[in-house]
Protein backbone atom coordinates (compact mmCIF):
# COMPACT_ATOMS: atom_id res chain seq x y z
CA UNK A 1 0.00 0.00 0.00
CA UNK A 2 2.60 2.79 1.14
CA UNK A 3 4.65 1.81 -2.57
CA UNK A 4 1.43 2.32 -4.26
CA UNK A 5 1.14 5.51 -2.47
CA UNK A 6 4.45 6.30 -3.45
CA UNK A 7 4.20 5.58 -7.20
CA UNK A 8 0.87 7.80 -7.11
CA UNK A 9 2.55 10.70 -5.64
CA UNK A 10 5.36 10.62 -8.27
CA UNK A 11 2.95 10.48 -11.13
CA UNK A 12 1.57 13.30 -9.98
CA UNK A 13 4.45 15.17 -9.37
CA UNK A 14 5.33 14.51 -13.25
CA UNK A 15 1.86 15.60 -14.19
CA UNK A 16 2.88 18.80 -12.31
CA UNK A 17 6.18 19.55 -13.42
CA UNK A 18 5.00 19.00 -17.26
CA UNK A 19 2.03 20.94 -16.63
CA UNK A 20 3.89 23.96 -15.26
CA UNK A 21 6.63 24.25 -17.87
CA UNK A 22 7.42 27.09 -19.55
CA UNK A 23 7.56 25.93 -23.02
CA UNK A 24 6.35 23.38 -25.31
CA UNK A 25 8.17 20.83 -28.03
CA UNK A 26 7.82 21.16 -31.40
CA UNK A 27 9.35 19.04 -34.41
CA UNK A 28 9.99 20.26 -37.87
CA UNK A 29 11.41 18.69 -41.28
CA UNK A 30 15.01 19.79 -42.42
CA UNK A 31 17.35 19.22 -45.61
CA UNK A 32 21.15 18.79 -44.79
CA UNK A 33 23.77 19.25 -47.60
CA UNK A 34 25.62 16.30 -48.70
CA UNK A 35 28.39 14.78 -46.88
CA UNK A 36 30.25 15.11 -49.57
CA UNK A 37 30.67 17.79 -52.20
CA UNK A 38 32.32 17.61 -55.71
CA UNK A 39 33.06 20.72 -57.79
CA UNK A 40 30.56 21.79 -60.35
CA UNK A 41 32.94 20.35 -63.41
CA UNK A 42 33.02 16.70 -61.98
CA UNK A 43 30.48 15.21 -64.71
CA UNK A 44 32.05 12.21 -65.79
CA UNK A 45 33.51 9.59 -62.96
CA UNK A 46 36.18 6.82 -62.61
CA UNK A 47 36.02 4.33 -60.18
CA UNK A 48 39.16 1.56 -59.27
CA UNK A 49 39.20 -1.19 -56.91
CA UNK A 50 42.62 -0.85 -55.59
CA UNK A 51 41.89 -3.78 -53.23
CA UNK A 52 43.79 -7.16 -52.82
CA UNK A 53 42.85 -10.62 -51.29
CA UNK A 54 44.56 -10.20 -48.30
CA UNK A 55 46.37 -13.20 -46.93
CA UNK A 56 44.38 -14.85 -44.03
CA UNK A 57 45.99 -16.49 -41.44
CA UNK A 58 46.62 -20.26 -41.52
CA UNK A 59 47.12 -23.04 -38.78
CA UNK A 60 46.60 -26.84 -38.55
CA UNK A 61 42.99 -26.31 -38.16
CA UNK A 62 41.13 -27.98 -41.32
CA UNK A 63 37.96 -25.52 -40.90
CA UNK A 64 40.54 -22.36 -41.25
CA UNK A 65 42.43 -23.83 -44.21
CA UNK A 66 39.08 -24.00 -45.90
CA UNK A 67 38.01 -20.28 -44.54
CA UNK A 68 41.35 -19.00 -46.04
CA UNK A 69 41.51 -20.32 -49.32
CA UNK A 70 37.63 -19.66 -49.66
CA UNK A 71 38.10 -16.06 -47.90
CA UNK A 72 40.64 -14.99 -50.63
CA UNK A 73 37.48 -15.55 -53.09
CA UNK A 74 35.48 -13.80 -51.19
CA UNK A 75 37.37 -11.09 -51.15
CA UNK A 76 37.98 -11.16 -54.82
CA UNK A 77 34.15 -11.22 -55.94
CA UNK A 78 33.09 -9.19 -53.04
CA UNK A 79 35.23 -5.86 -53.92
CA UNK A 80 33.83 -6.51 -57.86
CA UNK A 81 30.08 -6.48 -56.26
CA UNK A 82 31.15 -3.18 -54.38
CA UNK A 83 32.45 -1.53 -57.56
CA UNK A 84 29.83 -2.47 -59.92
CA UNK A 85 27.32 -1.45 -57.21
CA UNK A 86 28.64 1.75 -56.73
CA UNK A 87 28.79 2.28 -60.69
CA UNK A 88 24.99 1.20 -61.36
CA UNK A 89 23.76 3.59 -58.23
CA UNK A 90 25.59 6.64 -59.25
CA UNK A 91 24.03 6.22 -62.98
CA UNK A 92 20.78 6.21 -61.23
CA UNK A 93 21.52 9.39 -59.32
CA UNK A 94 21.35 11.25 -62.73
CA UNK A 95 24.02 13.99 -62.10
CA UNK A 96 26.67 12.81 -63.96
CA UNK A 97 27.26 11.73 -67.77
CA UNK A 98 29.36 8.97 -67.64
CA UNK A 99 30.30 6.48 -64.97
CA UNK A 100 33.51 4.04 -66.14
CA UNK A 101 35.15 0.86 -64.40
CA UNK A 102 38.74 1.63 -64.60
CA UNK A 103 41.03 -1.39 -64.60
CA UNK A 104 44.84 -0.05 -64.57
CA UNK A 105 47.38 -2.38 -63.52
CA UNK A 106 49.67 0.71 -62.84
CA UNK A 107 48.10 1.24 -59.70
CA UNK A 108 49.48 -0.30 -56.68
CA UNK A 109 46.88 -2.35 -54.97
CA UNK A 110 46.83 -2.49 -50.96
CA UNK A 111 46.97 -5.83 -49.13
CA UNK A 112 44.11 -6.17 -46.62
CA UNK A 113 44.83 -2.65 -45.45
CA UNK A 114 44.37 0.85 -46.24
CA UNK A 115 47.08 2.15 -48.64
CA UNK A 116 48.43 5.56 -48.90
CA UNK A 117 46.26 7.89 -51.00
CA UNK A 118 47.20 8.21 -54.31
CA UNK A 119 49.43 11.09 -55.67
CA UNK A 120 48.28 13.76 -57.64
CA UNK A 121 50.03 12.71 -60.52
CA UNK A 122 48.72 9.45 -60.79
CA UNK A 123 44.92 10.89 -60.39
CA UNK A 124 45.86 13.44 -63.13
CA UNK A 125 47.52 10.41 -65.43
CA UNK A 126 43.97 8.57 -64.49
CA UNK A 127 41.71 10.92 -65.00
CA UNK A 128 43.58 12.06 -68.47
CA UNK A 129 43.88 8.84 -70.03
CA UNK A 130 39.77 7.49 -68.93
CA UNK A 131 38.80 10.89 -69.99
CA UNK A 132 37.24 11.85 -66.78
CA UNK A 133 37.07 14.03 -63.61
CA UNK A 134 36.78 12.42 -60.51
CA UNK A 135 38.11 8.79 -59.26
CA UNK A 136 35.94 7.05 -57.31
CA UNK A 137 38.26 4.31 -55.55
CA UNK A 138 37.68 0.98 -53.65
CA UNK A 139 41.06 1.25 -51.37
CA UNK A 140 40.08 -1.25 -49.27
CA UNK A 141 38.00 -4.74 -49.14
CA UNK A 142 38.58 -7.36 -46.69
CA UNK A 143 36.35 -9.86 -44.65
CA UNK A 144 37.18 -11.27 -41.64
CA UNK A 145 35.61 -14.74 -40.22
CA UNK A 146 35.09 -15.13 -37.24
CA UNK A 147 34.62 -18.95 -35.98
CA UNK A 148 32.61 -20.59 -33.04
CA UNK A 149 31.37 -23.96 -32.65
CA UNK A 150 28.85 -25.45 -30.04
CA UNK A 151 27.99 -29.12 -29.14
CA UNK A 152 24.27 -29.69 -30.10
CA UNK A 153 22.62 -32.76 -31.41
CA UNK A 154 21.12 -33.26 -35.28
CA UNK A 155 18.70 -36.21 -36.11
CA UNK A 156 19.92 -38.49 -38.40
CA UNK A 157 18.28 -42.10 -39.78
CA UNK A 158 19.88 -45.25 -38.18
CA UNK A 159 20.03 -48.43 -39.77
CA UNK A 160 15.94 -48.80 -39.93
CA UNK A 161 15.73 -45.40 -41.21
CA UNK A 162 14.93 -44.12 -37.75
CA UNK A 163 15.73 -40.75 -36.94
CA UNK A 164 17.51 -40.36 -33.95
CA UNK A 165 19.86 -37.63 -32.31
CA UNK A 166 23.01 -38.28 -32.62
CA UNK A 167 25.74 -35.81 -31.11
CA UNK A 168 26.88 -32.72 -33.51
CA UNK A 169 28.78 -29.88 -33.79
CA UNK A 170 27.29 -26.18 -34.88
CA UNK A 171 29.42 -24.17 -36.46
CA UNK A 172 28.70 -20.10 -36.59
CA UNK A 173 30.52 -17.98 -38.89
CA UNK A 174 30.49 -14.12 -38.48
CA UNK A 175 31.72 -12.32 -41.38
CA UNK A 176 33.08 -8.96 -40.84
CA UNK A 177 32.67 -6.98 -44.05
CA UNK A 178 35.19 -4.06 -44.25
CA UNK A 179 35.18 -1.88 -47.45
CA UNK A 180 37.63 1.86 -47.61
CA UNK A 181 36.62 4.15 -50.10
CA UNK A 182 37.97 7.48 -51.33
CA UNK A 183 36.83 9.94 -53.64
CA UNK A 184 39.88 12.39 -55.86
CA UNK A 185 38.37 15.84 -57.28
CA UNK A 186 41.26 16.38 -60.03
CA UNK A 187 39.37 19.82 -60.73
CA UNK A 188 40.17 21.19 -57.10
CA UNK A 189 42.81 18.77 -56.83
CA UNK A 190 41.53 17.96 -53.49
CA UNK A 191 40.54 14.46 -51.96
CA UNK A 192 36.74 14.97 -51.53
CA UNK A 193 36.14 11.88 -49.33
CA UNK A 194 37.22 8.86 -47.36
CA UNK A 195 35.08 7.03 -46.08
CA UNK A 196 35.37 3.48 -43.85
CA UNK A 197 32.26 1.69 -43.19
CA UNK A 198 31.11 -1.99 -42.69
CA UNK A 199 28.72 -4.55 -42.54
CA UNK A 200 28.07 -8.42 -40.96
CA UNK A 201 26.89 -11.84 -42.32
CA UNK A 202 25.79 -14.87 -39.75
CA UNK A 203 25.67 -18.18 -41.05
CA UNK A 204 25.12 -21.62 -38.73
CA UNK A 205 25.08 -25.27 -39.65
CA UNK A 206 25.31 -28.41 -38.03
CA UNK A 207 27.33 -31.95 -38.75
CA UNK A 208 28.56 -34.95 -36.87
CA UNK A 209 32.20 -32.67 -37.16
CA UNK A 210 33.16 -29.32 -37.95
CA UNK A 211 33.97 -30.10 -41.48
CA UNK A 212 30.52 -31.69 -42.33
CA UNK A 213 28.86 -28.48 -40.32
CA UNK A 214 30.90 -26.63 -42.77
CA UNK A 215 29.56 -28.48 -45.83
CA UNK A 216 26.05 -27.67 -44.69
CA UNK A 217 26.04 -24.28 -44.61
CA UNK A 218 24.16 -22.91 -47.44
CA UNK A 219 24.46 -19.48 -49.36
CA UNK A 220 27.38 -17.89 -47.40
CA UNK A 221 28.97 -16.62 -50.55
CA UNK A 222 25.52 -15.18 -52.01
CA UNK A 223 24.86 -13.41 -48.57
CA UNK A 224 28.68 -12.39 -48.57
CA UNK A 225 27.60 -10.48 -51.96
CA UNK A 226 24.86 -9.11 -51.07
CA UNK A 227 25.93 -7.38 -48.53
CA UNK A 228 28.89 -6.19 -50.50
CA UNK A 229 26.08 -4.70 -53.21
CA UNK A 230 24.43 -3.16 -50.74
CA UNK A 231 27.36 -1.56 -49.01
CA UNK A 232 28.65 0.01 -52.76
CA UNK A 233 24.94 1.18 -53.31
CA UNK A 234 24.56 2.95 -49.87
CA UNK A 235 28.29 4.74 -50.62
CA UNK A 236 26.32 7.04 -53.06
CA UNK A 237 24.39 8.81 -50.22
CA UNK A 238 26.95 10.51 -48.94
CA UNK A 239 26.48 12.28 -52.20
CA UNK A 240 22.89 13.22 -51.41
CA UNK A 241 21.46 15.73 -49.36
CA UNK A 242 19.22 14.24 -46.40
CA UNK A 243 16.11 14.63 -44.68
CA UNK A 244 15.92 14.12 -41.15
CA UNK A 245 13.71 15.44 -38.08
CA UNK A 246 14.83 18.53 -35.34
CA UNK A 247 13.13 19.66 -31.99
CA UNK A 248 12.71 23.29 -30.86
CA UNK A 249 10.83 24.45 -27.66
CA UNK A 250 8.79 27.28 -27.69
CA UNK A 251 7.57 29.44 -24.64
CA UNK A 252 3.68 28.64 -23.68
CA UNK A 253 3.83 30.87 -20.39
CA UNK A 254 3.99 34.29 -19.09
CA UNK A 255 0.80 36.18 -20.15
CA UNK A 256 -2.90 35.57 -21.54
CA UNK A 257 -1.56 35.91 -25.13
CA UNK A 258 1.07 33.29 -24.27
CA UNK A 259 -1.98 30.80 -23.36
CA UNK A 260 -3.80 31.17 -26.18
CA UNK A 261 -1.25 31.65 -28.73
CA UNK A 262 0.08 28.13 -27.08
CA UNK A 263 -3.79 26.64 -27.88
CA UNK A 264 -3.83 28.12 -31.67
CA UNK A 265 0.09 26.53 -31.87
CA UNK A 266 -1.42 22.95 -30.36
CA UNK A 267 -3.93 23.70 -33.08
CA UNK A 268 -1.98 23.64 -36.34
CA UNK A 269 -2.47 27.73 -36.67
CA UNK A 270 0.97 28.85 -36.10
CA UNK A 271 0.62 32.03 -38.07
CA UNK A 272 -2.16 32.53 -35.47
CA UNK A 273 0.14 32.02 -32.44
CA UNK A 274 2.53 34.28 -34.06
CA UNK A 275 0.14 36.92 -34.32
CA UNK A 276 0.13 36.88 -30.20
CA UNK A 277 3.62 36.78 -29.65
CA UNK A 278 4.42 40.01 -31.94
CA UNK A 279 1.98 41.82 -29.35
CA UNK A 280 4.31 40.73 -26.83
CA UNK A 281 7.59 41.72 -28.39
CA UNK A 282 7.59 45.50 -26.77
CA UNK A 283 6.18 43.95 -23.33
CA UNK A 284 7.34 46.61 -20.84
CA UNK A 285 8.19 43.08 -18.79
CA UNK A 286 11.67 41.78 -19.76
CA UNK A 287 11.27 38.52 -19.20
CA UNK A 288 7.70 38.01 -21.66
CA UNK A 289 9.49 40.30 -24.32
CA UNK A 290 12.70 37.98 -24.78
CA UNK A 291 10.23 35.05 -24.55
CA UNK A 292 7.92 36.85 -27.52
CA UNK A 293 11.33 37.82 -29.74
CA UNK A 294 12.40 34.33 -29.08
CA UNK A 295 9.24 32.87 -30.18
CA UNK A 296 9.36 35.26 -33.28
CA UNK A 297 12.47 33.33 -34.36
CA UNK A 298 10.65 30.18 -33.93
CA UNK A 299 7.74 31.01 -36.30
CA UNK A 300 10.11 32.60 -38.94
CA UNK A 301 12.72 29.63 -38.87
CA UNK A 302 9.40 27.37 -39.17
CA UNK A 303 8.29 29.41 -41.92
CA UNK A 304 12.42 29.02 -43.52
CA UNK A 305 13.49 32.64 -42.94
CA UNK A 306 16.40 32.30 -40.96
CA UNK A 307 17.71 35.23 -41.66
CA UNK A 308 14.61 36.48 -39.54
CA UNK A 309 14.92 34.05 -36.86
CA UNK A 310 18.01 35.12 -36.17
CA UNK A 311 17.27 38.48 -36.04
CA UNK A 312 14.60 37.68 -33.59
CA UNK A 313 16.54 35.05 -31.54
CA UNK A 314 19.43 38.16 -31.38
CA UNK A 315 17.32 40.58 -30.15
CA UNK A 316 15.95 37.98 -27.66
CA UNK A 317 19.26 37.55 -26.23
CA UNK A 318 20.83 41.07 -26.81
CA UNK A 319 17.68 43.28 -25.63
CA UNK A 320 16.43 40.99 -23.13
CA UNK A 321 19.10 38.48 -22.04
CA UNK A 322 17.13 35.64 -22.46
CA UNK A 323 20.13 33.03 -21.95
CA UNK A 324 17.84 30.22 -24.20
CA UNK A 325 18.42 32.67 -26.88
CA UNK A 326 21.70 32.36 -27.18
CA UNK A 327 22.26 28.77 -27.90
CA UNK A 328 19.17 29.04 -30.61
CA UNK A 329 20.64 31.94 -31.77
CA UNK A 330 24.23 29.55 -32.51
CA UNK A 331 21.53 26.75 -33.55
CA UNK A 332 20.32 28.67 -36.23
CA UNK A 333 23.47 30.29 -38.01
CA UNK A 334 25.10 26.83 -38.18
CA UNK A 335 21.88 25.73 -39.73
CA UNK A 336 22.37 29.14 -41.99
CA UNK A 337 25.55 27.78 -42.97
CA UNK A 338 24.26 24.51 -43.36
CA UNK A 339 21.62 26.21 -45.98
CA UNK A 340 23.97 27.69 -47.83
CA UNK A 341 26.55 24.58 -48.57
CA UNK A 342 22.75 22.91 -49.84
CA UNK A 343 22.10 25.65 -52.22
CA UNK A 344 25.44 25.81 -53.59
CA UNK A 345 25.21 21.69 -54.02
CA UNK A 346 21.99 22.12 -55.69
CA UNK A 347 23.20 25.05 -58.38
CA UNK A 348 26.19 23.03 -59.52
CA UNK A 349 23.76 19.53 -60.21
Amino acid sequence: MKRLHLLFSAALLINLLIGCSATNRLTMGVTDPAMVTLSPEAKKIGIINRSLPSEKNKNADKIDQILSAEGKMLDLHGAQAAVEALSRALEQNGAFEEIKIIDDEEIKKGLGILPASLSWDEVERLCRENEVDVIFSLALYDTDTRVSYNLTTLQLPNDLGIKVNVPAHELQLNTLIKNGWRIYDLNRQWLADEFLCEGQVFVSGKGINPVKAYEAIQNRKEAVMERSTILGESYTNRLLPTRRRIARDYFVRGNGNFEIAKRRAQAGDWDGAAELWQLEVNNPKPKIAGRACYNMAIINEINGNLDAAIEWASKSYVDYRNRDALRYLNTLRFRQSQDDILREQLTSR
